[in-house]
């Protein structure tokens, strides 16, 4: 397979740290403790071998425009959104999700969410 063509990572997500105003009507993750949770999704991937290396790459990211349900979550190449709130939220994304491939239905964004989220988003400021 040509390089240019080669996935860099099996598993990619993504964990909004991006942080607004305090006062800002829709909130921000980081205000609701994101930068935390990164933390610990660091300590627990090194902890667990889930390396780049091993083709999984958890990362921070900015803005997911999902604010008012933050955190938000988002991992491909699934594409699958979760809310999480908690380091046991990471855990179980991390055992059921990333180690086994399954899904933690009871912290994903669900579809008609996401719908509703998506026609707010083309309403002009």
């Amino acid at each position: 397979m040509d390089t240019a063509q080669q996935h860099y990572f099996s598993l990619h997500g993504f964990l909004c740290t991006n942080r607004r105003p305090d006062d800002h009507s829709r909130g921000s993750c980081a205000a609701r403790g994101s930068e935390q949770l990164m933390d610990y999704i660091k300590e627990r991937t090194k902890a667990l071998g889930l390396t780049p290396a091993k083709g999984v790459r958890l990362q921070k990211s900015g803005c997911l425009e999902r604010c008012e349900l933050g955190p938000v979550m988002v991992i491909y190449p699934e594409g699958v959104w979760y809310a999480v709130r908690t380091p046991a939220d990471i855990d179980e994304i991390l055992a059921v999700h990333v180690q086994g491939g399954g899904r933690v239905e009871r912290l994903m964004l669900d579809r008609k969410e996401r719908q509703r989220q998506q026609i707010i988003d083309r309403i002009p400021d």
